[in-house]
């Protein structure tokens, strides 16, 4: 589909496929629990002898003994890891799944980028949740979910899910974000800096850039799967400034403005009925990120957007940073949540470095109320 307004261009994957981490078979029951293959304890430093992690983002490995693919362990495990990615226009899950006995649990496979083992044993009295940091490579994060039996390991993934989604997600942008901050799009940075006082991170494809007052956008071109960021500001007035009501004036006003169609009375608006907006915290100050889907207007075409919007406390604006994709008919986990990690790289003007978007991953516990 040719589109004269809408920047696209084919991207390049990531750099970050080593050995993948293949499904082995889930033979033998084993006498050496998987606490035994690999025990969580404070994060190893990477050393100069640490091998390259392998796999792609948002890929985990479950590391189980061979009972426990049976007893319904692994299966309310995989169920939540394979939760549906919100805001999508399809079905996508929130990791790709690859699975290993505990006792086939050595050589390459212990350098996947993202490692989860179930340890189930009679010797817990409750559901723990422990990860450790570059355990066995780097960039690597192994967590173990231990249970006294299948049942309350059931019960604790059930309850403790959204976290166990939250923790490696976060850990990908973190992975994205240091990728970026070694490389990213000079020229986009300097132009923000020149027109918002702000700096960003932005993938080097987004070649194709508009700018106007108070709005710039930044796109990929000649292709199918368009990876776009905007960035655009107005004044701060008060609390009410982040409304989820204003928040889709503004957006559609600003859209309308500057992002058309290819034809007369053809341009991007949101899909408000598909859109959620919360409160959160980015760099210890409060934000507002929505996520859902946007469309063009008397035009069939539309995808995914992610949007943060911030207080610049030092010029009284808002700043509202987005990411949007266009790919039909592809998959857009990846493509989105790359983008959305370039978005948490917004510098506002007294802010004097760029933080990673952390999730504090230190050594710690989860246990139930």
């Amino acid at each position: 589909m040719k589109i004269k307004n809408l920047f696209s261009l084919m991207i390049a994957i990531l750099p970050l496929v080593m050995v993948g981490c293949k499904e082995s078979s889930d033979n033998g029951n084993g006498g050496n629990k998987a606490a035994a293959v690999a025990k969580t304890k404070k994060a190893s430093r990477k050393t100069i002898l640490t091998p390259a992690s392998s796999g792609i983002p948002y890929e985990i490995l479950v590391v189980a003994d061979g009972e426990d693919f049976g007893n319904g362990a692994y299966d309310a495990l995989r169920e939540v890891l394979e939760d549906d990615v919100p805001g999508l226009p399809q079905s996508e899950p929130s990791f790709s799944i690859s699975k290993v006995s505990a006792n086939d649990f050595h050589r390459t496979l212990r350098y996947c980028r993202n490692i989860i083992i179930v340890n189930v044993d009679g010797i817990y009295s409750q559901g723990k949740i422990k990860f450790s940091r570059d355990l066995y490579a780097s960039p690597q994060m192994v967590m173990t979910i231990q249970a006294k039996d299948a049942k309350q390991f059931k019960e604790f993934v059930a309850e403790n899910g959204q976290s166990i989604i939250d923790f490696f997600t976060k850990a990908e942008l973190n992975r994205e974000i240091e990728l970026l901050k070694k490389k990213h799009n000079l020229f986009v940075s300097q132009k923000v800096d020149s027109l918002f006082d702000c700096d960003v991170w932005i993938p080097q494809e987004l070649t194709k850039t508009k700018t106007a007052k108070n709005f710039f956008w930044a796109a990929t071109s000649k292709g199918e799967k368009d990876m776009n960021f905007v960035i655009y500001s107005y004044p701060y007035t008060d609390v009410n400034t982040f409304t989820k009501e204003y928040f889709f004036a503004k957006r559609d006003s600003v859209m309308k403005r500057h992002i058309p169609g290819p034809n007369k009375n053809q341009y991007m608006t949101t899909a408000h009925r598909f859109v959620s907006v919360r409160d959160a915290e980015v760099k210890g100050q409060y934000a507002q990120i929505a996520r859902g889907l946007w469309e063009m207007e008397n035009y069939d075409m539309g995808g995914p957007f992610v949007s943060i919007s911030r207080v610049d406390e030092k010029n009284q604006k808002v700043v509202v940073v987005e990411a949007f994709v266009y790919a039909p008919g592809d998959d857009k986990r990846n493509l989105m949540r790359r983008m959305e990690a370039a978005l948490y790289t917004l510098t506002l003007p007294d802010e004097k470095e760029v933080e990673k978007f952390s999730y504090g991953i230190e050594e710690v516990t989860i246990v139930p109320e």
